[in-house]
């Protein structure tokens, strides 16, 4: 029942077992006191339970307590056997006024006596019963009585800090779902009392002192899910139904204690299995764990939670031998995550014995290896030792509450604590193990600041010795801190002679999600900060925050001079460099002079043909960053935001970059980049997102590393923690060898519109598909150029670039991000239901070479005459395609004329008549058509693609691009172009944006690729890993480089990329003259093929491509959802 606020009355412990110190002195008021309380008590206790009123027993409870805190002391609850008295009340079946009262009074001794005297509360929970008898109480028939129950567990549930909820309250829970004789309604208490304890510990945005309570209750409840688990899971299949949906509550929220994000999306599937653990919901869970992509450091919640369904799938004898394929990959994968031998051996010996038995026991070969790579991880995990150089057994061991008992009564005995009595010996004997188990874990958790508080006021309120009891504490926490520093390191001394510009305590949310929670960021002049974190961490948020002046208590602009560098100037594409710059509302009071001096600091040369008056549209990737640290040098900044300062840049301006901010000793910078040599050079400490925290490490990159060596994915490229898979390209008809041209230009010249020298002279290269190649050259070379002219997105003056008409191209713009520009209000999935709605390609239908020009449609409106005796017509459109001896010939549909009118016309006939637009825009859709297959544009379809390419689905599912990540975003991009299957990759800066672990998991991607891929990177380990071959732009011409060696070892697994013989030509213009085309067109020839005569087949040959036809399509059938339909073809036969 509700309790009214009785005020608070200040405690003034007089116990009987500790009398003070100057009898002579308080004789007579000790005296006084005691015979009061001697009369008071059993007045009080009588009153309790026969009060007519429940407000009238409420009120003598509350004066009880206050009589035992104030004047009596706990012992008197002892003497007059007060718990004794609750117990009969609470089992008094004849009278429901007094199992009532004995609720009520149960419920003022837990508001008032642990708060006052803290050592009560081991009483309590340590003893048990009364917190028993209160689960019993919920089952009596008198809602009174069930009212006044549940307040009293609420209310002690709210005294008690997270320590002692975990040693004291979840054991005597646990401990009664054990009992077999327990009352439904008790086991639904003891099941709400565990959710509302795990929903305590949920993250929040309260105090900081709050939310390090819920954390170290989080950390403390998830080392427990392991027993905490079997006893919710057994309540789900309780023959109550009540019971078994109260259970489900519970489990789910135990399942938010795992804080990792790469089991939350199973979660759900995982409850079900347990709720119904059939065998086919147990092949689904598996088969959903097997689809994860796991990336989180795997703790003992996450193994506690996925390691009885994996034991259940490698014991069941029943188990499919493809499930069995997919528990052993979820275990290997899982292991490798698994930091803490601690927790391996707590949790893998479970599982090794059901691996070993499907090593020994699996009828296919391949889940037999699999198996045996799993034990030799599994053991490799339970035996790991750290890098530090100390003992594994030394590093990760847990203190136990034995040993910190025998620190305790050390200390005890060296500061003669006056509680070495016989009085104190019953309280002692649960006080002391109760002290000792909340000091262990704030060892284990290496919180030692809380040490204290789990040892000095219990001994305080005691012995009323506060000197003694801190005295005690001290020693203990003390000798804990010493240990650690022994064990981990001392932390190293802050410079006393730095400058603090910054040091703020804040959380920062975007839109729904908590991205940091209570953590500090503190910056020293003059020092370079690396910010590294995954995609979606939040590290363009925090500097954006930073810099729009909404991060809580960072300095404003007045104090402190922040400056965002980012390139983004395409709205002014049309002022001069110069014009761009003084336009700025910052510096409007700078002048010109001072504008064009720094201007030239920075490589923007003078003058009226210098590169400062050319507009700022006209600018690369790379000069358009160079303009930011222009604009930033002149705001003269404190503090420099650089996100992703290395992308578009080449090596000369990045070596230029670095000097630049390593001169500058008087900026400080927050830089956040995945290029891990740049990050090596320049800074000098490093800030990781580490659980909703930054924690700072002192030094480069290297030396972040060495302290955490999980993050050595900054120095490899590995798939293991962010996959992607490309899908396969398909058939390229009469394309038969991996190494026939299938894009070609010759002879190319192209001059942007207005410049006044070409971008590009005479250039004549080819790609085919096992094509690796990259393109190098400086900022402004015209690298960029040169792709859109191979992907058709500019048209040049001179020469020609042909393309196979069935050549699907995944293109990737220089700057990504504006694929997906006007679109930024749509999801993922929507984004690419968008582009693809029709079956084509839309942003291949928007491409200059696509879109039909006054000139042509003056084209369509003139009349053909074929020569064929019909006359001249009007051509609408065309219908179809089929092949015509080496090329195609179209059906074509005449204006005002009915189907049966159509006429076949040949390819070179609709070019040389001037239909090459409709011609491409045919071959386009015919291509697309092929690609995509039986690709089926759904939602769910979709979502497994953008899963396949490392965006989450629900990401992709609900979120607007607008609000994604950079990251993200390229994901996006990359998932819409490789929706058809492309033959032909082609990347402008792929590693934009990407974090280090996309970054593998694209290297990895590209490796395995079946089609050919040409890229535009200076990143240096990106290109040497995958390109043999590199094309050379300066000044205008391209130059072949020859082939080279690839650096295998950038690879985690030792395989490199394409080593073979270079696929893609770079031939002279007299070369390249020699070779004929179909089409001489601008941009739409095709390459030149040798179509297959059809042969008279047997009738023995018949029925064999019959059968061969039909194991395909078994095949297809057995292949992933989405997978497109093989061609009936016997070309592969």
């Amino acid at each position: 029942m509700p309790h009214h606020i009785s005020p608070d009355l200040k405690p003034t412990v007089v116990s009987k077992m500790n009398p003070p110190t100057d009898l002579t002195a308080t004789t007579s008021t000790t005296t006084t006191a005691t015979t009061t309380s001697a009369e008071r008590l059993p007045v009080l206790l009588n009153t309790v339970f026969t009060a007519e009123t429940s407000q009238a027993s409420l009120d003598a409870a509350y004066a009880l307590t206050d009589e035992v805190t104030q004047h009596a002391g706990f012992q008197a609850l002892e003497d007059y056997r007060v718990m004794e008295q609750i117990k009969q009340a609470a089992t008094d079946k004849k009278s429901g006024m007094r199992r009532e009262s004995a609720m009520i009074l149960l419920g003022a001794l837990y508001e008032r006596l642990p708060p006052r005297l803290p050592f009560t509360e081991a009483i309590f929970v340590r003893s048990g019963d009364s917190i028993a008898l209160a689960l019993d109480a919920l089952a009596d028939k008198g809602p009174v009585v069930r009212e006044s129950a549940q307040y009293a567990l609420d209310t002690l549930l709210g005294t008690m800090k997270p320590e002692a909820l975990v040693v004291g309250l979840l054991p005597v829970l646990t401990g009664y779902l054990g009992q077999k004789s327990v009352k439904w309604q008790g086991a639904i208490g003891a099941l709400e009392l565990i959710r509302k304890m795990a929903d305590k510990a949920k993250v929040g945005q309260e105090s900081n002192e709050a939310e390090k309570d819920k954390e170290v209750l989080r950390e403390a409840m998830g080392k427990r899910l392991a027993a905490l688990i079997p006893a919710v899971e057994n309540g789900m299949h309780d023959l109550k139904a009540e019971v078994s949906r109260q259970s489900v509550k519970t489990m789910t929220s135990l399942t938010t204690l795992l804080s990792n994000d790469d089991v939350a999306p199973r979660i759900p599937l995982l409850i079900e299995t347990m709720r119904n653990p059939s065998s086919a919901t147990l092949q689904k869970a598996i088969h959903a764990l097997s689809q994860t992509t796991f990336v989180a450091v795997v703790t003992s919640p996450v193994l506690a939670l996925l390691t009885p369904l994996l034991e259940r799938s490698l014991n069941t004898p029943t188990t499919p031998q493809e499930v069995l394929r997919q528990t052993v990959i979820v275990v290997e994968n899982l292991t490798k995550l698994v930091h803490d031998p601690i927790e391996a051996r707590t949790f893998l010996p479970k599982l090794r014995p059901g691996v070993n038995g499907v090593q020994e026991r699996a009828s296919l070969p391949d889940v037999r290896e699999l198996a045996q790579s799993a034990i030799g991880v599994i053991d490799k995990a339970m035996g790991a030792e750290p890098k530090n150089g100390t003992s594994s057994s030394e590093a990760f061991s847990r203190a136990t509450p034995d040993e910190i008992r025998r620190v305790l009564e050390g200390s005890w005995k060296t500061a003669g604590s006056p509680l070495d009595r016989p009085e104190y010996k019953s309280v002692l004997s649960l006080l002391k193990p109760y002290m000792c188990d909340m000091a262990s874990e704030a060892v284990n958790l290496r919180e030692h600041s809380r040490i204290r508080n789990c040892i000095e006021p219990y001994l305080q309120s005691l012995s009323n010795d506060r000197e003694t009891a801190s005295a005690i504490a001290k020693s203990v926490q003390r000798h804990y801190v010493d240990e650690d520093h022994r064990r981990f390191g001392a932390p190293m001394k802050e410079e006393t002679d730095e400058v603090e510009i910054v040091n703020t305590d804040f959380s920062l949310a975007y839109g729904g999600m908590l991205l940091l929670s209570h953590t500090n960021i503190r910056l020293l002049k003059g020092h370079r900060y690396g910010l590294c974190g995954r995609n979606g961490a939040g590290k363009s948020t925090l500097m954006r925050s930073i810099a729009e002046g909404k991060l809580e208590g960072f300095p404003s602009k007045d104090e402190l001079k922040t400056c965002f560098v980012e390139h983004n100037q395409g709205e002014d594409a049309d002022l001069t460099i110069l014009e761009f710059i003084a336009k700025d509302p910052e510096l409007a009071t700078t002048g010109k002079e001072r504008i064009s001096e720094v201007l030239s600091e920075v490589g923007f040369t003078a003058g009226p043909d210098g590169r400062q008056q050319q507009k700022v549209g006209s600018l690369s990737g790379g000069w358009k960053m160079k303009l930011a640290l222009a604009r930033a040098m002149l705001l003269g900044a404190d503090v420099l935001l650089l996100d992703e300062p290395t992308n578009h840049l080449d090596v000369s301006n990045i070596k230029w970059l670095q000097d630049y901010l390593k001169s500058h000793t008087e900026i400080t910078s927050l830089i956040v980049s995945h290029d891990s040599s740049f990050l090596d050079e320049v800074c000098t400490d490093i800030y990781h997102y580490e659980g909703k925290k930054l924690v700072c490490y002192q030094g480069n990159l290297a030396a972040f590393v060495k302290k955490k060596p999980e993050a050595k994915s900054y120095y490899i490229l590995s798939a293991s923690n962010a996959q992607f898979k490309f899908p396969p390209p398909g058939i390229l008809t009469g394309v038969k060898s991996m190494t026939r041209s299938i894009v070609r230009m010759t002879n190319v010249t192209y001059t942007y519109p207005g410049a006044s020298k070409p971008s590009l002279f005479n250039v004549t290269c080819a790609l085919s598909l096992s094509s690796r190649t990259a393109i190098i050259g400086g900022n402004g070379a015209g690298k960029s150029t040169l792709v859109k002219l191979l992907t058709a997105e500019v048209i040049p003056q001179e020469g020609r670039v042909e393309k196979h008409p069935n050549l699907r191209i995944g293109y990737i713009k220089q700057h990504a991000l504006e694929h997906v520009e006007m679109h930024m209000e749509k999801t993922p999935n929507q984004y690419l239901q968008w582009r693809y709605a029709n079956g084509d390609d839309r942003e291949v239908l928007m491409k200059q070479t696509r879109v039909l020009t006054p000139e042509d449609q003056a084209q369509m409106d003139k009349f053909v005459d074929l020569g064929d005796g019909k006359g001249g017509r009007r051509l609408e459109n065309l219908m179809g395609r089929q092949k015509y001896k080496k090329s195609f010939q179209y059906e074509v549909k005449w204006v005002g004329m009915l189907p049966k009118h159509n006429s076949q016309v040949s390819r070179e006939t609709l070019l040389e008549l001037g239909f090459d637009k409709r011609v491409q825009e045919f071959d386009d859709h015919e291509a697309s058509r092929e690609g995509l297959g039986f690709r089926e544009l759904a939602p769910k379809v979709i979502s497994k693609h953008f899963e396949d390419l490392g965006l989450d689905p629900d990401i992709a599912n609900h979120n607007e691009i607008s609000g994604l990540s950079g990251g993200q975003k390229v994901k996006v991009v990359l998932a819409g172009a490789m929706w058809n299957n492309p033959h032909l990759l082609v990347l402008d800066e792929p590693t934009n944006f990407l974090d280090r672990d996309s970054l593998g998991g694209l290297a990895v991607a590209i490796r395995d690729f079946k089609g050919g891929v040409v890229m535009i990177s200076h990143n240096d380990e990106f290109v040497g890993a995958l390109c043999p071959e590199q094309w050379h732009v300066a000044d205008g011409r391209l130059t072949h480089k020859g082939h080279l060696a690839v650096s295998m070892d950038r690879f985690e697994d030792g395989r490199g990329g394409s080593s073979g013989a270079g696929s893609s030509a770079v031939s002279s213009a007299t070369a390249s003259a020699a070779v004929s085309a179909v089409n001489s067109g601008a941009e739409d020839g095709e390459m030149a093929f040798r179509s297959k005569k059809k042969k008279k087949l047997t009738r023995n040959q018949l029925k064999e491509r019959d059968v061969r036809r039909k194991l395909r399509h078994l095949e297809w059938l057995n292949s992933p959802k989405g997978t497109p339909h093989p061609l009936d073809s016997d070309d592969d036969g």
